[in-house]
Order: C-alpha cells, then sequence, then structure tokens
C-alpha cells in the first residue's frame, strides 16, 4: 500500500504544476469515483448517500459525501488542505529583451525560498483567458517542457554569494527563455495562443490574460539509501491534498464528509476561492439549509486541518524546541500554539491521538520555540468562520517552500490511515 500510495502522490504532483491543474487533477478523481459535479449558479438537489463536488475560480475544490443521517444528529468530519505553493508567477506585461535574451518579469507568490530557484529546468503553466469567435473563455496551460531557466551569476562575478547574498527579486529573477535577434520584438500573448492550439486545437482571435508560474520541472521521486523520503515541489500542500482525497474515496462510514481544499492560502487565504472568503460556508449552508440545523451540525462537528509541519532538520536542530522536534517517517504531527496560530485545543488533540493510536499510527506534537514566530495555515480561518472545533495536523517535511521539498515515504501512508479513521468514525467528541 505504501508503494502504490507513494507511487500516486508523484503522478499527483507531475500532473498539478498549478492550482488549476491541481483541482482539475483532484475533481478527475473524485468523478472517476462516481461524484457528481455541482454548479453554484443552479438549484441544488442533494440526497443522503449522495457524492458531491464543486469547483470555484477553478482553483479551489469541495467534495462531499453525504451520510444517510442528517448533518444536524451525526455532525460533518471535514479534512482541508491547500491547492497553492510559493512560486513565480509572470507579470501582466512581462516581455523583458536584455543583452540579446528574452526573459519574462516575474513576481514572488508567497514565502518562497529563492535561491533553490537559480539553475533549475523550468517550465510555465497556468490559466489562459482568450476570445475565441466573440465568446470569452478560459482554459489551463501547460508547456511542460523545460522552456527557461535561472543562472546563477558565477562566483568569479559575485565573492560574496556564499556569505548571505540578499536576492533582488525584481532584477535577479526573471528567467531567460531564448536569445532574439537585435530589433525583433516578442510578442508573449502570441506565445500563448500558439500555446492554446497545440495543446487544446483552440484558435484564439486574442490572449486577453492569464494566470501563469513557473515551475521545476523534475519530478518527484522516491530517495535515498533506502528509498526513506519522497523529494519533490510543491509538498506542501498537495501532499495533504492527496492524502486527504484518498481518505475521502476509501472510507466506508455513513456519515457525512467533506474534503476543502482551498487556493491562495499561501498569501493569506483572503480571496473569494480562500478559507478566509465564504466558499465553505456558502457550500455548507446549502447542504444544511435549515439554520438551526446548520448550526447543530457545525457545532457536532470536526475539521482536521491538514498542513505540512517542519520537521527537525538534523543541520539545524537548535531551530526546534527540544522536547518538540518531528521526526520524518514517524508519523503526522499535531500542531500547537497558545496564541492560536494553530487552532488546536486539548479536546481535538486528544481526539486525534486517540484515531492514531487506535489505528496504530505514530503520532507527534509541534511546538515553536518561546523565542521564534509561528507560522500559520487553514485552521484558525476556517475555526472563526465556521465556529467549528479543529485539530491542525500535518506530516514533518524539510525545505518548505523551497522549489524541491522532503517528506518521509512512510508519512502518507500513515496520514491516508489516519483521515480514513477519521471519516469513519461514529462518534466525535
Amino acid at each position: 500500500m505504501r508503494d502504490t500510495l507513494n507511487q500516486g502522490l508523484i503522478d499527483f504532483l507531475k500532473a498539478s504544476p498549478t492550482p488549476f491543474h491541481a483541482t482539475a487533477s483532484l475533481a478527475k478523481r473524485l468523478e472517476a469515483a462516481g461524484y457528481q459535479r455541482l454548479n453554484e449558479r443552479d438549484p441544488w438537489a442533494i440526497s443522503p448517500n449522495g457524492r458531491y463536488y464543486l469547483t470555484r475560480n477553478d482553483s479551489s475544490i469541495i467534495a462531499v459525501r453525504m451520510g444517510r443521517q442528517s448533518p444536524a444528529t451525526g455532525g460533518i468530519r471535514l479534512v482541508g488542505a491547500h491547492t497553492d505553493s510559493p512560486c513565480l508567477k509572470v507579470k501582466p506585461q512581462p516581455e523583458l529583451q536584455r543583452q540579446g535574451f528574452l526573459q519574462l518579469g516575474v513576481e514572488v507568490y508567497g514565502g518562497a525560498l529563492l535561491a533553490p530557484w537559480f539553475d533549475r529546468d523550468l517550465s510555465l503553466a497556468g490559466r489562459v483567458t482568450f476570445r475565441e469567435g466573440g465568446k470569452v473563455e478560459s482554459q489551463r496551460v501547460d508547456f511542460k517542457t523545460p522552456i527557461a531557466i535561472i543562472p546563477n551569476l558565477a562566483i568569479h562575478l559575485n565573492r560574496g554569494a556564499n556569505d548571505g547574498w540578499a536576492i533582488n527579486a525584481q532584477n535577479e529573477l526573471p528567467p531567460i527563455l531564448a536569445q532574439v535577434p537585435g530589433g525583433e520584438r516578442f510578442d508573449f500573448r502570441a506565445l500563448l495562443a500558439d500555446q492554446l492550439g497545440r495543446e487544446h486545437g483552440l484558435n484564439a482571435d486574442v490572449v486577453l490574460d492569464y494566470e501563469l508560474s513557473f515551475y521545476d520541472t523534475q519530478p518527484a521521486a522516491v530517495v535515498g539509501l533506502n528509498g526513506e523520503f519522497i523529494a519533490g515541489a510543491r509538498l506542501d500542500n498537495l501532499l495533504s491534498c492527496y492524502a486527504g482525497l484518498q481518505a475521502l474515496l476509501g472510507a466506508e462510514g455513513e456519515e457525512t464528509c467533506v474534503l476543502v481544499c482551498t487556493d491562495h492560502e499561501e498569501i493569506g487565504s483572503t480571496s473569494a476561492c480562500g478559507a478566509d472568503g465564504p466558499m465553505l460556508e456558502q457550500t455548507l449552508q446549502r447542504l444544511v439549509p435549515d439554520q438551526a440545523d446548520y448550526v447543530r451540525a457545525i457545532q457536532r462537528s470536526l475539521l482536521v486541518s491538514a498542513d505540512n509541519a517542519h520537521g527537525v532538520h538534523p543541520n539545524y536542530p537548535d531551530k526546534h524546541d527540544g522536547n518538540h522536534g518531528p521526526k520524518l517517517n514517524a508519523g503526522p504531527v499535531i500542531k500547537v500554539n497558545s496564541n492560536q496560530r494553530y487552532a488546536t485545543n486539548s479536546e481535538t488533540a486528544g481526539f486525534f491521538r486517540h484515531l492514531c493510536m487506535a489505528e496504530e499510527v505514530p503520532v507527534q506534537s509541534f511546538v515553536v520555540r518561546s523565542d521564534m514566530g509561528c507560522g500559520s495555515t487553514i485552521g484558525p480561518i476556517i475555526a472563526s468562520h465556521l465556529g467549528v472545533r479543529t485539530v491542525d495536523i500535518g506530516l514533518p517535511t524539510f525545505a518548505m517552500h523551497s522549489i524541491r521539498e522532503l517528506a518521509g515515504s512512510q508519512d502518507l501512508a500513515h496520514l491516508v490511515k489516519v483521515l480514513s479513521a477519521f471519516y469513519a468514525s461514529q462518534e466525535l467528541p
């Protein structure tokens, strides 16, 4: 099972270079499992035991498996994750022609580690909005092959590179795509129109706009002397999206279960399709339209907010509290912060720990050092919007927010097992 899950994750990462592609990948797998797509603009006819999903902005997705009884009496088991990762996004007028080279101006999305982006084989993917035959449409694109690179400056010309070099995002990050003859102007939107034709057979009259980002073309892989690790891009947080999907598709309980994977977590979740927007609340209210029943349902529910945790790095052990250094391949991590950067409390942590013990899944704890700031995730945001009890958890990883991250190859199976038990749980605390 472990090897099958890991290969499935590797395939999912390859098919999901952007939140648009990740959402489409999740939707494809849900439809194959019999889930019916809902349109937010249409009336819904929800039935017990029904299986449904919906998307918003093509970059966030909610999947619902209705139970036999009303959520007002049985509650809702929610698992939350996010589809976005730090990256380099192409600017609206990106064309740069300098020293005979074609480059594209980029904007840093999220809290990216920038140094690893240098000297990588990059491709480009995202969503393009265009006009065809007088109609405005949008379509995903993925160039797939390496079309760009950000070369480092040689050490001979940057002697201080190993002494804490501050990267200037405006000047030093534009990737190089090609050499161009002097005086010849390059039209990036014409390139996108050609890509729409090659990839989808579309004949765009004009490319109106786009949301595109660069990504590393090196595929994820199982690495290590004994295959102990998974290395790949966007493990934060497509790893949790994939684990939640596998748990939902394999769960056999009769309770109402929800998987929510939202965009824009890396920049605060404040958007129409982010966790700080109304998407999840509006969806749950339509599933339970009676207001009193809705409040009862929320108070009987629990959210497992799944987002990667910081594993203790052997080269930097002092970055962790001595008693709270999660190890790779030692199971999911319960994340705690007394200032509510995580929404975990003793009751929700205890319930998650109980599930792990019952399933013989190892479990760990993380608290940030008292002299360091703590990150956050969608858990506190959703908890404050819905009033739902929440536990923040995640699998330990290294190099979070790098272009290539590292996780334990045993931990995905651990997380899928405990999330499956959560979805099947008869009673919540």
